[in-house]
């Protein structure tokens, strides 16, 4: 089998961060197969006895002859998807992307071609995408004081075991005001570096904008890198991680995915506090809300556990003393019981329930009945506590106005998306229309589910009352 391209990747040394330069970043990786020939598997000894091996430092020609001699030939290229590979890449040159190509051979069946964002591009696409940027303005949180700056505080003291071991961005009581990123108004934003201004996050999102609306006209009528994934002239598109995420000796020159590795996606800190902030900074800030209501679900889940628990354990010892469980398992009274079924059922007795009437009522006992009014006002708590947690992380983050945008945004989306239509076959717009007859289908599919659903809760219901 094919090994993974991902997992070729992270056997790699931490330089194939960065192109051959070693200064600009690799900021998306697309990834090809490279077939070699199925009749040739060993390697051929050469007259010194020894098999080939051929380094990155060769030269192209040597290690394809060194290729060659083990028998590691390559079969003959794919002409239709490489012509289709090099008019999509030129498209992508042409949008601004400097593409970095491999040197060696293909040795790993796959080959690399990785892509790099330049800042003219960078600040283009945020300024069309509306990304949100830090500016100069701040403003400093009222501090608390009086007794709720006493609360405050002892609450703080108490957290301070469970706060994960990652450097805060800023000051806790400072707010920083963004802006949707200009090119005229360079001066107002907070540029320390225009390297560290966007984060890897928004950067890959930027490369897989250009991504997604590339089209090849001459070669497939094919628009975007998702369609050449599905023609297979791709295996795969990524970004990439920051290195390896084994921590370093030395905790303060760790990056974000160590750290994040180590206080947050570990074991030993499943009693700590999600860095919300860095999971914002890694992932964006979809992933980060999405953890950040995880988080909230699974903190409000311990006391709807701990009743659980108890309710179970009052079950257990109360059994014993539950009269209808009594009156089951009690062979001396010796209850006979009617046949289940008109001709083929014999009459059976009620001791025969006896483990399966105590085992329910661990179940369902008289606790139950609490424990389900705990639990409708559970999911009421749950939703608004999610509510105002959703507000602070908004606040926040400053994404009070993302919904304004994304509206325009969507609007200039389709008006491209009309403009591109028009240079499209009828074919092609089928495929990337989605047909009326579905949305009949997911819509009425719907309905009959829930209808089923209810009719299935009536004969239970009714089959309670009568037996």
């Amino acid at each position: 089998d094919d090994p993974d391209p991902q997992f070729l990747l992270l056997k790699l040394p931490t330089t194939w961060l960065c192109f051959a330069d070693g200064c600009r970043r690799v900021d998306y990786v697309l990834v090809y197969h490279c077939k070699r020939r199925q009749s040739q598997h060993r390697h051929s000894v050469v007259s010194n006895g020894n098999v080939p091996t051929p380094s990155r430092t060769s030269t192209k020609g040597d290690i394809s002859e060194a290729v060659l001699e083990a028998g590691l030939g390559m079969e003959p290229p794919n002409e239709p998807q490489d012509k289709i590979r090099e008019e999509f890449e030129r498209r992508l040159q042409e949008e601004g992307l400097e593409i970095e190509h491999d040197k060696e051979v293909c040795i790993y069946v796959f080959r690399f071609t990785r892509l790099h964002v330049p800042w003219s591009v960078l600040s283009r696409e945020a300024e069309l995408l509306k990304i949100r940027v830090p500016t100069k303005k701040t403003y400093q949180l009222k501090e608390k004081t009086g007794l709720m700056g006493i609360i405050s505080t002892f609450w703080t003291k108490i957290n301070q075991p469970f706060q994960p071991g990652v450097p805060e961005p800023q000051d806790p009581r400072t707010r920083v005001l963004s802006q949707p990123f200009s090119r005229d108004k360079l001066h107002l934003f907070d540029i320390k570096s225009k390297n560290s201004l966007f984060s890897n996050a928004i950067r890959g999102r930027i490369v897989y904008e250009i991504l997604r609306r590339t089209a090849c006209t001459q070669t497939c009528q094919t628009m975007g890198i998702s369609s050449l994934l599905a023609k297979g002239v791709y295996d795969s598109a990524f970004p990439l991680h920051d290195g390896d995420f084994d921590s370093s000796e030395d905790k303060e020159h760790r990056n974000d995915r160590q750290m994040l590795h180590e206080e947050w996606a570990n074991y030993g800190a499943c009693y700590k506090y999600q860095p919300m902030d860095l999971i914002r900074k890694y992932f964006g800030e979809k992933i980060g809300l999405y953890f950040a209501w995880l988080g909230v679900y699974t903190q409000l889940l311990i006391p709807a556990s701990a009743l659980g628990v108890a309710v179970f354990l009052y079950g257990c010892l109360t059994v014993d003393t539950n009269v209808p469980s009594q009156e089951m398992c009690d062979e001396h009274l010796n209850f006979t019981m009617c046949p289940l079924c008109d001709r083929v059922c014999d009459y059976w007795q009620l001791s025969s329930i006896c483990s399966t009437a105590r085992a329910s009522y661990l179940f369902d006992n008289h606790a139950t009945v609490g424990f389900a009014i705990f639990m409708s006002l559970w999911a009421a708590v749950f939703l608004e506590h999610w509510k105002r947690r959703q507000r602070c992380l908004q606040h926040s983050w400053d994404l009070t106005g993302m919904e304004d945008d994304e509206v325009r945004k969507l609007i200039g989306q389709k008006l491209v998306c009309a403009q591109c239509l028009k240079n499209l076959n009828v074919f092609e717009r089928s495929l990337l229309s989605c047909p009326r007859q579905h949305l009949y289908v997911q819509k009425y599919s719907n309905i009959i589910t829930i209808l089923n659903y209810c009719f299935l809760f009536e004969y239970i219901l009714k089959c309670h009352l009568f037996l």
